[in-house]
């Protein structure tokens, strides 16, 4: 089909405002560029130029029309640049940012594999609890937990994290294991940054404000202070995966256990995405699902 000719010389004269600079532009004639905008305007039946001794300026019809092929030009561009780049080895520079403790623990070392496979990558990663302007400070990815805000941003959920309530064995013999929501007054819950807990009652979410003698904001501190035997915590699985496996924790109240919530990664709204970016959502997915797989299940019901 013909749809396609005249296309390159058109946006390349729309840009150029000449028909000699869009012709040395092309690497071609301008007696070329001349005839393929007439074929052009002909198949059209519609001016993209007006024409003059001195000027070429393009028509209201041409500039939308320009808007549509530069589209079009850009995409085939890009389309060109995947296929080119699946072949080569990811390098260049990598900026990521994520939580700091779920950063730590999962995100980092995943990111050294990565590295290890491709050592010509350059990886920044910032472990902050801050949410950053991912365009303003130039990071190509973000790892966010939980229920996302940003809608201007594209998602990709890489796994999901269950929320456990967790006590000791020495806890739950002295003051005895709740079993209803309603029971959690008369305990001592350590609190970290939140006033309430999340649960599920009836198919319906329910926030429970608890109370406690220890507030921190750090979940390891709480872990510990639970594994002594000093109160109940709320917790994501990755804080707590380890000592419900050696028995120092034990889950309760797990017929109320919220849904799993997401653990995603974020990136600037791109048309494509790049292919190392691409490649390392997979390995991040692929990783952060086999780690989900060895949390211990226990008997928790989810709604």
């Amino acid at each position: 089909m013909a749809i396609w000719e005249g296309i390159s010389e058109f946006v390349a004269v729309a840009e150029a405002e000449s028909f000699t600079a869009a012709a040395n532009r092309l690497g071609i004639s301008t007696a070329q560029v001349s005839r393929q905008i007439g074929a052009l305007e002909a198949r059209l039946g519609v001016k993209l130029f007006y024409r003059t001794t001195r000027k070429v300026s393009i028509t209201d019809t041409g500039q939308i029309y320009y808007y549509h092929c530069r589209q079009v030009l850009d995409g085939l561009a890009d389309a060109d640049r995947a296929i080119t780049d699946l072949h080569e080895t990811p390098k260049g520079r990598l900026n990521l940012t994520a939580p700091v403790t779920y950063g730590e623990s999962r995100i980092a070392p995943l990111i050294n594999d990565f590295v290890a496979l491709y050592p010509e990558l350059n990886v920044m990663l910032i472990l902050t609890n801050q949410m950053v302007d991912l365009v303003a400070e130039s990071y190509d990815l973000a790892i966010r937990l939980g229920e996302l805000e940003d809608s201007t941003m594209m998602a990709k959920r890489l796994a999901s994290r269950t929320h456990y309530v967790c006590a000791s064995p020495s806890y739950l013999a002295g003051q005895g294991a709740p079993y209803t929501l309603s029971e959690l007054d008369r305990h001592n819950c350590l609190q970290g940054t939140l006033d309430t807990w999340r649960f599920q009652e009836k198919g319906k979410p329910r926030h429970i404000r608890v109370k406690g003698n220890i507030r921190c904001n750090s979940g390891w501190a709480l872990v510990d202070a639970a594994t002594k035997g000093i109160g109940i915590i709320q917790l994501p699985d990755y804080y707590v995966r380890a000592d419900i496996a050696a028995g120092r924790l034990v889950p309760i109240l797990e017929n109320f256990c919220a849904p799993d919530d997401g653990i995603w990664a974020i990136y600037p709204h791109n048309r494509h995405l790049s292919p190392k970016v691409r490649l390392l959502l997979d390995h991040l997915s692929e990783g952060l699902g086999q780690t989900q797989d060895m949390m211990p299940k226990a008997n928790r019901i989810l709604k």
